[in-house]
C-alpha cells in the first residue's frame, strides 16, 4: 500500500485550510458538515479552529496545497473526527491515512473514544467508519459511530514519532522541489524574453541584406 505522508497543522497553515475549504463545492461541504454552510460561515469555521486545544492534520501535494484535512475536535476525552478530501485526490487512501493519524494521535493523548457524526449518504466516512470497526447507530438521515479507543503504549508513541517525521521529510523536500520548478521555470521565462529583441534584430537585419542585394 502507498504510504500517504500526515502532518500535524498549526496556525501557520490557517491560510492553506481556507484554499482548502474553497475547493470545496456546495455538495461536498453539505456532506463535510452535514448541512448547506455558506462561504462566510466557511471562513468563519476556519477562524475559529482553535490548534492549542483541538488536533488538526493534512496532506500536502507536490504544489504545497492541501488535499485532504482532518479535524480532530477534543472534548472530556472524546474525540470528534471529520474529513474533507479535494476533488481530483479523492481515491487515494487520504481520508484513509488522516483517519490512522487521528487515532494514532487519540490512543497516545489520552483519548477514550473517538467519534463520528455524519449523513447516511456520506459514502467515504461510512467506509472509513466501517473499515474502522466502530460501532455506528443508523437514524433516518444520519450516522452516529463510536470507537473505545485503548491506551497509548511504546509502540504507537514510536509511531506516532516516526510518522511525523516522515511528514515533515515528505514537506522538506516537496518544498525544495517546488522552489526549484519555480526557479527553471522564472530562468525559462527570462530566457525567452531575452531571446526577442536578438530574433527581431537579426530578422530586421535579414530584411536590410535583402534590399542591399
Amino acid at each position: 500500500m502507498k504510504t500517504v505522508p500526515v502532518l500535524p497543522l498549526s496556525e501557520a497553515n490557517r491560510e492553506a485550510l481556507r484554499r482548502h475549504f474553497l475547493k470545496l463545492d456546495a455538495e461536498d461541504l453539505r456532506l463535510r458538515f452535514e448541512h448547506v454552510i455558506s462561504e462566510l460561515t466557511l471562513m468563519r469555521y476556519v477562524d475559529s479552529i482553535d490548534f492549542k486545544r483541538d488536533a488538526v492534520f493534512g496532506v500536502f501535494d507536490g504544489d504545497l496545497a492541501l488535499t485532504g484535512v482532518a479535524h480532530l475536535g477534543l472534548r472530556d476525552g472524546i474525540a470528534e473526527f471529520g474529513v474533507s478530501v479535494v476533488p481530483g485526490h479523492r481515491g487515494e487512501g487520504i481520508g484513509t491515512a488522516l483517519y490512522r493519524r487521528a487515532y494514532e494521535y487519540s490512543r497516545n493523548h489520552r483519548i477514550q473514544t473517538l467519534f463520528v457524526h455524519c449523513l447516511k449518504e456520506n459514502a467515504p466516512m461510512m467506509h472509513i467508519a466501517r473499515k474502522a470497526g466502530m460501532e455506528i447507530v443508523l437514524d433516518a438521515a444520519e450516522v452516529e459511530a463510536h470507537l473505545r479507543v485503548p491506551p497509548g503504549d511504546g509502540t504507537s508513541y514510536t509511531e506516532e514519532f516516526f510518522d511525523d517525521r516522515v511528514g515533515l521529510l515528505d514537506l522538506a523536500l516537496k518544498s525544495q522541489f517546488l522552489a526549484a520548478r519555480t526557479v527553471t521555470a522564472a530562468f525559462t521565462r527570462a530566457a525567452k524574453t531575452l531571446s526577442r529583441p536578438l530574433k527581431q534584430k537579426q530578422g530586421g537585419e535579414s530584411e536590410k541584406n535583402k534590399k542591399a542585394a
